[in-house]
């Protein structure tokens, strides 16, 4: 094999981590207008096509499986390794699986916020103002394709102006708590660095999904998040844990890209998921019309592409669900 195997094997793979102890939030009657600002409210279990409120068992909603909201932190201290991609897309496909969906861009370059059509440079409140102000995250949520709470160039700042914040681990875990419930999934787009922006997700989250390139040098960085993500567990949330590794930009005519996935398998094993993230123009042209690839594109292998690993995503977790769910019968 042309590549150095420098990822540590720890006797075989993996295995995978145990579900975070996430109590059921409270289910909220879906508005037309999804008013995120409006406050849970107790209310007679609907029949239908709506929610279910957090005393009833989850039951099959237009095709999703109503549990505890799931908050994914996206991460890779390498940048241009198809993070914000992967976000932006595989949070549309689960809105297309019928689940509730808010993205966080937690990226002071605010390409998620581009993504969606939006201009960084023009937005009076953002994820800054979340983090360092208090501003109620509904505030800063934009309805886009899914629901988007938005970042700005000010989030540069924020590490700074968070430094000298008491809890300031724990700032956006505490933002979300205004409208954790009104979500199946939240989806945190964070920058390429593992600073403090980027541990203010791993402590809010219950399971991180690494996007890999594969070529040497993204490898070597998964080194280095396990090791943060350790410090995380040990200190702030012990329940986090990397929950798959999405292949991208992989190229299957190269020697180079198909090694990349053998270390990769060799290394976290079931953590690497099945789908492969292919190179393909796509990408990047759906930014420039403000739309996830699954609109611009929506009958071709790129977006279906984002298809399949969301139902492999939630196809995963509830595998290991049910494995927890008998260890403990």
């Amino acid at each position: 094999m042309g590549l150095i195997r420098l990822l540590p094997r720890p006797g075989g793979s993996p295995p995978k981590p145990a579900p975070a102890a996430v109590p059921e939030p409270e289910r909220v009657e879906r508005l037309p207008e999804r008013d995120v600002s409006e406050p849970a409210q107790e209310r007679t279990p609907p029949v239908g096509d709506e929610a279910v409120t957090d005393d009833r068992p989850a039951e099959e909603t237009s095709g999703a499986t109503r549990a505890a909201t799931r908050v994914i932190a996206l991460a890779n201290q390498k940048g241009g390794v198809a993070k914000t991609t992967t976000t932006l897309n595989l949070g549309v496909a689960f809105g297309e699986m019928g689940y509730r969906v808010l993205l966080v861009d937690l990226d002071p370059q605010g390409n998620l916020t581009m993504s969606q059509g939006l201009n960084p440079d023009a937005i009076e409140r953002s994820m800054f103002d979340v983090l360092v102000h208090r501003v109620p995250i509904s505030e800063v949520i934009e309805q886009r394709e899914v629901d988007l709470a938005v970042a700005s160039i000010d989030l540069a700042g924020a590490e700074l102006a968070l430094s000298a914040l008491i809890g300031r681990e724990r700032s956006l875990e505490k933002a979300l708590a205004e409208v954790r419930g009104q979500y199946d999934f939240v989806l945190v787009d964070t920058p390429p660095s593992l600073g403090l922006l980027t541990i203010n997700a791993f402590v809010a989250a219950t399971g991180v999904i690494v996007p890999v390139q594969c070529e040497y040098l993204s490898l070597r960085g998964l080194v280095q998040l396990e090791n943060t993500l350790a410090m995380v567990r040990e200190n702030l949330n012990p329940h986090v844990a990397v929950e798959g590794i999405v292949p991208t930009m992989f190229d299957g005519r190269t020697l180079h890209s198909r090694e990349a996935i053998e270390i990769l398998e060799e290394n976290f094993g079931d953590l690497v998921y099945r789908t492969r993230i292919r190179k393909t123009v796509r990408y990047a042209e759906a930014p420039v019309k403000g739309s996830s690839v699954l609109k611009y594109d929506p009958t071709g292998a790129a977006a279906d592409a984002y298809r399949e690993l969301a139902r492999e995503v939630v196809a995963a977790k509830e595998a290991e669900d049910g494995a927890q769910a008998r260890k403990h019968a």
